[in-house]
């Protein structure tokens, strides 16, 4: 029995939906698709195409290492409303806490405590959010 999902070279954005959809929720994307106008409409193509159909539907990494580095560059960047959505995505691609805390750690070194720090902040109320507990 063939997987009747399209495949990224088939079409990469129906591909990189279905992928965006399971990493970052139906709710998430339901929003965004809903505040969608003629403006951002390009843009969130662009990044369901190709972040989502062409880069993480890729087989060369697990997800959970792609979450890492997606964390880390939320961190170098100073993004915090996508670390945000990324550390609910990394727990949902199978990351655990301590995992994540790994990566701030190391964030701390390579990117700098401050922004460590402030990411420690968004993940520790993310997580209790999402896991329960402190």
């Amino acid at each position: 029995m063939t997987d009747p999902r399209p495949t990224p070279a088939e079409d990469p954005y129906a591909a990189g939906m279905e992928v965006r959809r399971e990493v970052l929720s139906d709710a998430h994307v339901d929003r965004a698709e809903a505040k969608k106008n003629a403006f951002t409409e390009d843009f969130q193509e662009l990044i369901t195409r190709y972040a989502w159909g062409s880069i993480w539907t890729r087989p060369g990494l697990p997800r959970t290492t792609r979450s890492a580095i997606t964390l880390t560059a939320m961190i170098a960047g100073g993004y915090w409303e996508e670390l945000e959505m990324h550390i609910r995505a990394a727990l949902r691609n199978g990351m655990t806490a301590d995992e994540i805390k790994e990566v701030f750690l190391q964030a701390a070194i390579y990117c700098s405590v401050p922004a460590a720090n402030v990411a420690f902040g968004i993940g520790q109320r993310v997580i209790a959010e999402e896991l329960g507990g402190d």
